[in-house]
């Protein structure tokens, strides 16, 4: 479902990124580490479309991503792929539901019901129509979640997503990105230097950046 070859990337040629192949198959899981500026992010978002690699291929449900440009990409990812920050991109002149909506509105599709059912397994059912403004930093990262849910991806990419969380919260996020993937038989990566992950994920990759 998700394949990557001989992915390379480098900003300043002096660190070169590299990722190793891999192939996933739907309900797969993998945990991506590395320290600071080993390019867990870069790579990423280069899974996720957001950011062309100097070499190499990234395929998913068989179409290579690369391939797509402009719109034909940006509709492509939108349907296929939900990407959790690590700071929610949700905006906040908007009510959580509103926000799930523009998701749904990118892509041509209404999910009314299942929006509001992803909501009840995120536990935030109560804040549909709440504003984000008013949510916790806990409650925000949910509706970040849900929002990357919104159109049952079959990929789903989590960036340091308890970074900013306790124990507690850290451990909550974890176990719902997992029971997601799961429901919707998507594979799910997430990247992460908090070491608290480690336990959560059997499946690990440890990265680092190159000197070139």
């Amino acid at each position: 479902m998700l394949k990557a070859t001989s992915i390379q990337f480098t900003y300043d040629k002096k660190r070169l990124f590299t990722l190793p192949d891999m192939s996933l198959s739907p309900g797969d899981e993998l945990l991506i580490l590395g320290k600071s500026g080993s390019g867990k992010t870069t790579l990423l978002h280069i899974l996720g479309g957001l950011l062309a690699p100097q070499a190499g291929e990234v395929i998913i449900s068989g179409t290579p991503l690369y391939s797509l440009k402009g719109n034909k990409l940006d509709r492509f990812r939108g349907k296929n792929i939900g990407i959790v920050f690590q700071k929610p991109h949700i905006l906040s002149a908007l009510t959580v539901f509103e926000n799930l909506q523009l998701a749904n509105f990118f892509v041509g599709q209404k999910r009314a019901n299942e929006l509001e059912k992803t909501l009840a397994d995120l536990g935030i059912l109560d804040k549909k129509h709440a504003k984000i403004d008013t949510l916790s930093e806990g409650e925000a990262q949910r509706v970040s979640i849900a929002r990357a849910l919104s159109n049952q991806p079959k990929l789903i990419l989590a960036d340091e997503p308890t970074a900013s969380l306790d124990d507690e919260n850290a451990e909550k996020v974890i176990q719902l990105l997992k029971a997601q993937a799961k429901r919707l038989e998507a594979v799910l990566v997430v990247v992460t230097h908090d070491q608290r992950v480690k336990n959560h994920i059997a499946n690990q990759l440890t990265i680092g950046a190159l000197q070139a």
